[in-house]
Parts: structure tokens; sequence; C-alpha cells
């Protein structure tokens, strides 16, 4: 049977967890390279960058610069989206556990 009560208690369990897992997410740093390391950024887990390295023999080469940075903030951007999934997914596990029997 259906308990609004237990439902409450669930949802707020899982947006304490939510807050939680937002907590560590900007503990977490992700990094991506590009070009060999010619190229790298670093990223914490809310998406903010927060630093870029690029080798000194680029500076020249402004169109090789250029690939390897998008290639680098691609690859980083693909990183911080499979990180926020698996969290979401994580949560949506929980699901389960719902007092939604007898509905």
């Amino acid at each position: 049977m259906f308990d609004p009560q237990e439902l409450a208690k669930t949802l707020g369990s899982l947006q304490e967890k939510l807050k939680e897992a937002q907590e560590e997410n900007k503990n977490l740093t992700f990094n991506a390279k590009s070009g060999g390391g010619l190229v790298s950024i670093s990223a914490n887990g809310e998406g903010e960058i927060i630093d870029v390295s690029i080798d000194d023999s680029l500076l020249e080469d402004k169109e090789s610069l250029q690939i390897l940075l998008m290639s680098a903030f691609n690859d980083i951007v693909k990183s911080i989206d499979t990180n926020r999934k698996n969290m979401a997914m994580g949560m949506l596990g929980n699901l389960g556990d719902f007092p939604f029997k007898g509905i």
C-alpha cells in the first residue's frame, strides 16, 4: 500500500544523498591531454576549468594549438558528462526503494 510518509522520507534521503554527491563532485579533478601531452586541461566535477597547460613549442603554430585545445576540451567535457551520468544512475538506482508497492 502507498504510504505518503514513507515517500517523503525516501525523497528526503535522496535529497541528502544528492547534496553529498554534489559536494564530492566539487572535489573531483578531471584531466585531459592531447598531442601527447603538449596540451593538458584540468577541470573540477562541476565543469569549471581550473588549469590549462600549453607546451611552448605550440605557441608558433596557431592551427595545431587550436586543434589540440579543441581535442582536450572535448575529452574533458566527455569525462565530466560521464561522471554526471554515473552519479545520476547511482541516484536512480535508489528509486527501487521507493514505497510504491501496491499502487
